[in-house]
């Protein structure tokens, strides 16, 4: 079985600007193992349908126990590099999120997806606390002698409208990007983010790989490709896609 470390270099060298590695997220063991035999290069957790999986609205509602025993369970049934998405790291102080990430990588994960809005409150972090959060998963990465993959995620995108994004919003993502690097940050997450011209722009500014989620408003994986994404995520798309099938398929076996 190929060792944590090896699936974190693997999963590191997947991020190519201009040829994205797709993430097609999952939620337990079982949704791993089938998008594992789609011809899944890494798997990913997502946030919101995990929580959904276990009946917990998103915002770290579900307990990190929990998460972490789900992570656990999932890195056991494939041998494919597992991510995790650690949302806001499950506490504000650096020290209380580095405790958090130590306890992933125990349990097997080779990266993270952490974001910087102010989960349970509102608004985004200040970036320099932002960054010395970042730096503290970094330090507690470095500690593990695991070279897991840290991808920082900001909010700014998903705090607005999507047709309202604008070249000012770009503007303060280039801003936490650069920050986030310095502070440790492997890539750099910008959900929600859909216009061609303002991709382009940030993934040329950004000292990263930059990380893109193909919701409905997004430009197709060719065309993110040729912008310079390098990952390319599906978020809760999955999850919702499969529970309006069941949901459909339960009315009609009702009638």
């Amino acid at each position: 079985m190929t060792s944590q470390i090896d699936k974190a270099k693997a999963f590191h060298a997947l991020h190519v600007k201009g040829d994205p590695v797709v993430l097609y997220n999952i939620w337990d063991p079982g949704s791993a193992n089938i998008v594992a035999k789609a011809g899944a290069k890494a798997i990913a957790t997502g946030s919101w349908p995990v929580a959904a999986a276990f009946g917990f609205a998103d915002g770290e509602k579900i307990p990190l126990d929990l998460a972490l025993y789900n992570i656990r369970r999932i890195v056991a049934a494939t041998d494919l590099p597992v991510t995790m998405d650690l949302e806001g790291g499950y506490g504000i102080e650096p020290e209380a999120v580095a405790a958090t990430v130590t306890r992933a990588l125990a349990e097997g994960v080779i990266g993270f997806n952490f974001e910087d809005q102010v989960v349970g409150g509102s608004g985004l972090h200040d970036i320099a606390l932002q960054a010395e959060r970042i730096s503290a998963v970094a330090e507690a990465v470095k500690a593990s002698g695991i070279p897991a993959f840290i991808n920082a995620r900001t909010d700014i995108f998903l705090k607005e409208k999507y047709d309202d994004h604008n070249d000012a919003h770009v503007d303060a993502a280039i801003e936490r990007a650069q920050a986030y690097a310095k502070a440790g940050a492997h890539g750099f997450f910008a959900p929600g983010l859909g216009v061609e011209r303002l991709i382009g722009r940030l993934c040329a500014a950004v000292p990263l790989p930059v990380n893109i989620i193909a919701l409905a408003h997004v430009p197709p994986k060719a065309k993110l490709a040729e912008l310079g994404v390098a990952r390319i995520s599906y978020g809760p798309v999955p999850y919702r896609q499969m529970a309006e099938w069941l949901e459909a398929k339960a009315r009609a076996a009702f009638e």
